[in-house]
């Protein structure tokens, strides 16, 4: 209103046109108006001057609409109806439009309908200004048109995806072109967009794509837990946006907007083999556009990020995320469980045989989960197929103490008993092809302490010695036979019975 006195004053003081635009900065179209209006009002300044602000804006400001004829004013009668029943599953404007017209042949066409309904709408409801805040949020979304890279081999072109973010204070605006939307590329080009930007936000907001939320929901929709656990390893928060609600990531539908402009419309008639390639030229086309002056603005998006939001982004680990594919399996018998990617199997304690589990497993390492608890780690082994990897504390007693089995505890284990008992052994460990099948036989020599004592085996060991026989059954028949106690001065001892021994009479 302090506009129009002005202008006003300056009108019945004789200035020309030219002259009060120069003064006010007034457009023309708006100063012709104003006079126009003080002329058919047929008051003079001291009347116009003495009314309130509230009487001249209604001397000056004409109605924003027209009265509605009879036709529209039925049509927006039906409009909260309509818009009620937009909310239920399947129906759509045209479905209600041919309604409407069965019902009012003499109604507006669908365009009309369509156009007054989108009218009535916006000022229904209105759209809530928000003031983004710096460090505070980062929007992201895929472009609805795609690029396309050249197939070497079939010289087709193949079209690829556009992954756009956004910091909300600044709008610093990251642009990589990925193969899919799929989690396998969707995560690591968040990554991309948060080492590109040099920190994480309090929160990301994306659409709710698959690869970000499982089940969307207006008040607690379920992350995707791939992309949660990328969060937590960001220090970040998911908040997806509405669904259906463009407006709560209206910042990044407009960026995306213009980088149709800034960088599709620059690649037109480009040629591109590599997705590499055409990544590196996206990246010399989104720097110009981060460096570029704001509209009505002295900075540029880079120098407002420098200034106020890079400081307020949280710090970036030291490690980059591991990207983590999940697995269900029920442990098998052996307490192992497959990972079929590798054919290889994986061992979890014994006690959880039998139960279903949950794997998730990245480049180096395997986690395997029951109900939120993990229960075993291993490093990843992706060229080892149909082999095992066992942690010994996996098994239960008895398993592990032949797992721990080895040749230098056979011998501590005999040595302890006599040297010539640990000599018998070594000479079975030696002799036998499969260290198994030696232990196995080492086992059974040494289980005879309990029942014959250490002195009997000491002296069966050495009468077998003697005799250059190294297996279980010889020791076992010394024993039995009690051999071990005969006079060793006697020259003519007699070997013991054993089916592989020929003996003299085989040679007549």
């Amino acid at each position: 209103m302090c506009n129009i006195r002005h202008i006003l004053r300056l009108h019945t003081q004789s200035q020309t046109t030219s002259e009060i635009i120069m003064q006010t900065g007034i457009p023309r179209k708006v100063l012709r108006k104003c006079i126009r209006e003080f002329n058919e009002s047929g008051l003079t300044f001291a009347e116009i001057n003495e009314l309130t602000d509230t009487d001249l804006a209604e001397l000056f400001t004409k109605p924003e609409e027209p009265l509605l004829s009879e036709k529209m004013q039925k049509l927006y009668d039906l409009f909260p109806k309509i818009d009620k029943e937009l909310r239920r599953k399947g129906v759509t404007r045209k479905l209600l439009w041919r309604e409407y017209i069965t019902k009012y042949p003499d109604g507006a066409s669908r365009q009309e309908f369509n156009k007054q309904f989108a009218k009535w709408k916006r000022r229904i409801i209105p759209i809530m200004h928000r003031e983004h805040i710096e460090g505070d949020k980062l929007f992201i979304d895929y472009a609805g048109k795609k690029l396309s890279i050249i197939d070497a081999d079939t010289g087709k072109a193949k079209p690829i995806e556009v992954f756009v973010a956004i910091l909300g204070a600044s709008q610093l605006t990251y642009v990589e072109a990925v193969m899919t939307q799929q989690k396998e590329d969707f995560i690591p080009a968040c990554e991309n967009a948060l080492h590109y930007f040099g920190g994480a936000p309090a929160a990301i907001v994306p659409d709710n794509l698959k690869s970000a939320v499982t089940k969307s929901d207006k008040y607690e929709p379920r992350i995707n837990e791939t992309f949660a656990d990328f969060a937590e390893h960001y220090n970040t928060t998911i908040l997806p946006a509405r669904a259906s609600k463009p407006t709560d990531k209206a910042l990044v539908e407009i960026a995306i907007n213009i980088i149709y402009t800034r960088i599709y419309a620059k690649l037109r008639d480009m040629k591109f083999y590599l997705l590499d390639e055409l990544n590196n030229k996206i990246l010399i086309e989104l720097e110009e556009h981060n460096n570029e002056g704001l509209s009505g603005k002295n900075y540029s998006r880079r120098q407002k990020f420098e200034e106020l939001e890079r400081a307020a982004l949280l710090p970036l680990p030291a490690l980059r995320y591991e990207f983590k594919k999940q697995f269900y399996a029920t442990v098998l018998r052996h307490g192992h469980v497959s990972l079929s990617a590798d054919q290889h199997f994986y061992s979890v304690p014994y006690q959880f045989i039998g139960k279903k589990v949950k794997g998730m497993y990245t480049r180096y390492n395997v986690e395997i989960f029951y109900e939120y608890e993990r229960i075993a780690l291993h490093k990843r082994k992706m060229y080892s197929a149909y082999k095992y990897t066992t942690d010994k504390e996996h098994l239960p007693a008895a398993h592990r103490f032949v797992y721990e089995l080895t040749s230098e505890r056979l011998l501590m284990q005999a040595d302890a008993i006599h040297k010539d008992v640990r000599l018998y052994i070594s000479k079975i460990i030696n002799k036998k092809h499969h260290k198994e099948q030696a232990y196995k036989v080492c086992l059974g020599i040494l289980s005879f302490v309990p029942k014959f004592g250490n002195d009997r085996l000491i002296k069966a060991c050495q009468r077998a010695l003697d005799y250059g026989i190294y297996n279980y059954k010889t020791i076992k028949k010394i024993l039995e036979s009690g051999l071990e106690k005969q006079d060793d001065s006697n020259e003519n001892l007699q070997m013991p019975q054993h089916e592989n021994i020929r003996g003299k009479d085989y040679y007549q």
